[in-house]
């Protein structure tokens, strides 16, 4: 027998979700997107304040950060990818997530190319052996993990060891927030019209414009004050950052709707997980690094 409502006498609609509904926002906690923007902010500045720190006074510190968070991204994707019963071998991706930016920051680009194909093969040989099922899927799975996490975060690691690196890869950082904020900012105010209903219903075309204009400040001022360059570096770092930004954000959103989970993880309050974080500077990393060395080159 179906259950009534007490106050109507109609039965009650019943279904399954694969995630719970979440409570009624109640007022300083949720905002309308959907975070605790409190708890968002305060893990943001947590996270931003040593990270900066680290990467101006203790490169190697910094370094080693990152590649602590990059691992931590693999295991969450390792995690949502269980969802689909896709199983990613856990400790040569772990181990691979750690040698990535330490090869980039310590023998520059060769041996991050020649880290990634030892990577690749440990991984093939790891779960060649082990007798599980699913061996093809499995090695596919870990290695868009490396190459989706650790590689691409470890052109990070080849700005850090330039001359003047710290400051491009702080400018980045910057970048970045200002692309959250003011994306997130303007969005959540104006944002009518989505920019792609089907992967991210919440990102809206408003919002993207407030990235732009947002990021073209900090990138004006970080490229005249911070790097000693004319403006025109600084529109070009934040039109692409924003650019490369969205689209790691909208590629990760795409891998989410896919596997049917809401956030890689719950480690940070108010984010979600550590990927929910990085999706932005894993591909924004490399587009720093690729105009460095060739729109402009003069930048490190």
């Amino acid at each position: 027998m179906s259950r009534r409502s007490v106050r109507t006498g109609r039965p009650q609609k019943r279904g399954f979700s694969l995630f719970p509904r979440r409570k009624a926002s109640t007022p300083g906690q949720q905002s309308r997107a959907g975070r605790n923007l409190p708890a968002a902010i305060g893990v943001g500045a947590a996270l931003l304040i040593p990270i900066l720190a680290g990467l101006m006074f203790l490169p190697l510190a910094f370094v080693f950060t990152v590649a602590v968070l990059g691992a931590v991204g693999v295991w969450e994707t390792s995690r949502a990818l269980e969802v689909r019963r896709i199983r990613v071998p856990l400790a040569p991706s772990l181990a691979a997530s750690i040698a990535m930016p330490l090869a980039a920051y310590f023998g520059g680009a060769e041996s991050l190319a020649f880290a990634s194909v030892a990577s690749v093969f440990v991984l093939l040989v790891w779960r060649s052996l082990d007798p599980a099922p699913d061996a093809t899927r499995s090695i596919m799975a870990g290695t868009f993990t490396l190459l989706w996490v650790p590689f691409l975060l470890s052109f990070a690691m080849l700005l850090v060891r330039a001359d003047g690196g710290h400051l491009v890869i702080a400018t980045l950082l910057l970048l970045v927030v200002a692309n959250d904020t003011f994306g997130y900012i303007i969005g959540a105010t104006f944002g009518k019209h989505a920019m792609a209903p089907k992967i991210s219903p919440k990102k809206s075309w408003e919002g993207f414009g407030g990235s732009i204009g947002g990021a073209i400040v900090v990138g004006v001022l970080c490229s005249v004050f911070l790097l000693g360059h004319p403006v025109w570096v600084g529109l070009l770092l934040a039109v692409a950052t924003v650019a490369s930004a969205t689209a790691g954000d909208l590629a990760e959103s795409m891998i989410k709707r896919e596997l049917g989970v809401k956030d890689m993880g719950t480690i940070l309050p108010g984010h979600g997980g550590v990927m929910d974080r990085l999706d932005s500077i894993v591909f924004a990393s490399p587009m720093a690094y690729l105009l460095s060395a060739t729109l402009v080159p003069g930048l490190l």
